[in-house]
């Protein structure tokens, strides 16, 4: 059950990377006494603050942020997990400082999960996820989207042959439950239906242009403070291939760099171009949900204004 905005989980504020999100929620936190809880899938990861673009404390205004860099990178830090963490900070905020918590970030999907509820398909499984793995390095993940496809047309699809977590996940669950992923996402579609009223979403949205050269100066920031080292010190951890840490934007063309097979302009561009294509999924991403407040300047007025609103009855 998703946590109830009138409890613990003031409301949610997304956008894609680089909008100033994180900037703007450090401004209404301070204001409103609150407390922050990141939703973001790369900046739970420790030793990657550059490049995932972690606020940093001076900017944090005093605010007590929750679920930046508490986990390995040669680990998982999957959406379950993000639920159950954020709950328990978004919970200890309210019952020992009387705090509620706004959650932000970039992940729609683990917004999702926390606002709407876990899809209910089977958990993860250890055991049979190494199986998967070792399969996809010693056969390719081509070969294991040609076995989904037997047995889950429909994900398979919507899956490139080339996406080893998501070709992992799919099989995993049929393994488990006897039934395709498509037919969980059905039932469960049909589960958020009927939901009823959710807490609200604000999406800090940018102008294409405007959102382009502030990813480009985000990028040229980061490389100047550091990030090319800090992918060396990521890279010296000998990352499993399916740790999500090692995929994260702009790391697998540094690592290229570091092994002398692009040069550092020729990995500049590329990562500029993976972001602003990673920035528009993000957009398609939050087009989608329910309820979504758009706010088009980061001013915590008016933020604040539009949480009241959707909490209205």
């Amino acid at each position: 059950m998703a946590l109830s905005s009138s409890c613990a989980i003031v409301g949610y504020l997304g956008g894609p990377t680089a909008s100033g999100k994180s900037a703007l929620a450090a401004r209404v936190a301070r204001r409103e006494s609150w407390a922050v809880i990141s939703a973001d899938s790369m900046q739970v990861y420790r030793g990657m603050c550059i490049g995932t673009a972690v606020i940093p404390e001076e900017e944090r205004l005093g605010v007590p942020h929750h679920l930046l860099e508490i986990a390995d990178p040669r680990e998982e830090f999957h959406a379950a997990r993000f639920v159950e963490e954020a709950r328990a900070a978004a919970e200890h905020e309210w019952q020992e400082h009387g705090r509620r918590s706004l959650v932000v970030g970039g992940t729609g999907m683990w917004i999702e999960a926390l606002r709407e509820g876990l899809f209910p398909g089977p958990g993860r499984d250890a055991r049979l996820r190494e199986e998967l793995h070792q399969r996809i390095t010693g056969e390719g993940p081509e070969s294991l989207h040609r076995e989904l496809a037997r047995m889950d047309p429909a994900t398979a699809a919507r899956i490139s042959p080339r996406d080893r977590a998501r070709i992992v996940r799919a099989l995993e669950v049929y393994r488990l439950s006897g039934k395709p992923l498509s037919q969980w996402y059905q039932e469960d579609r049909h589960r958020r239906a009927a939901l009823g009223p959710l807490p609200p979403l604000v999406v800090l949205r940018v102008p294409k242009e405007q959102l382009r050269g502030r990813i480009e100066r985000r990028v040229d920031g980061m490389l100047a403070a550091g990030w090319l080292e800090e992918a060396r010190r990521l890279r010296a951890l000998g990352l499993p291939p399916h740790a999500p840490a090692g995929k994260a934007l702009g790391y697998p063309e540094l690592f290229q760099v570091l092994e002398g097979s692009l040069t550092m302009e020729e990995a500049r561009e590329r990562i500029i171009r993976a972001i602003v294509q990673f920035a528009r999924r993000q957009m398609t991403w939050f087009r989608r949900q329910r309820g979504v407040a758009w706010l088009d300047e980061p001013d915590p007025g008016q933020l604040q204004t539009l949480f009241r609103e959707q909490s209205a009855p």
